[in-house]
């Protein structure tokens, strides 16, 4: 045993024929823990979740909506900019790494890609309809399939 002071546990697990230990990450312990709430949240009841692979996470749950709003470059940017406050200069940049990122994420931790409409129930243009069209349509699914 004295041979194996020194080491990590991986090396000593490795020397003892085992595996290493199973050390989970902060970021691994940040996605299980919203994982927990998103679960949790849906189990509550009526709740809105944007993001976060809920799509993925709620995707066989029949009482689950699943919304994807779209619009142009365009119509984000000036939303990024006058709702947001996202400085004019940066608006295209931020907008980018932040889909980057959102499919990134959900990319790595679901094997899913974010953009795939089919994991969706309704895929709305908020561009087109603008945000209370959109809305509207959302209340009338629900509506629709009886929940309210």
């Amino acid at each position: 045993m004295a041979r194996l002071a020194g080491l990590s546990p991986d090396e000593v697990a490795r020397r003892e024929g085992g595996s290493p230990p199973l050390v989970e990450t902060e970021e691994e312990t940040i996605v299980k823990m919203t994982e927990r709430v998103i679960t949790e949240a849906a189990n509550e009841g009526r709740v809105v979740l944007v993001g976060r692979g809920a799509q993925v996470i709620l995707a066989m749950r029949p009482n689950a909506l699943h919304v994807y709003v779209i619009a142009s470059k365009a119509f984000r940017k000036n939303v990024a900019v006058e709702r947001l406050g996202v400085d004019p200069s940066n608006a295209q940049k931020v907008m980018e790494e932040t889909d980057r990122q959102r499919d990134e994420y959900v990319k790595t931790r679901y094997g899913r890609d974010r953009q795939d409409l089919t994991q969706y129930d309704i895929v709305l243009n908020a561009e087109r309809l603008r945000f209370d069209g959109a809305a509207e349509l959302i209340v009338a699914e629900v509506r629709r399939r009886g929940w309210s």
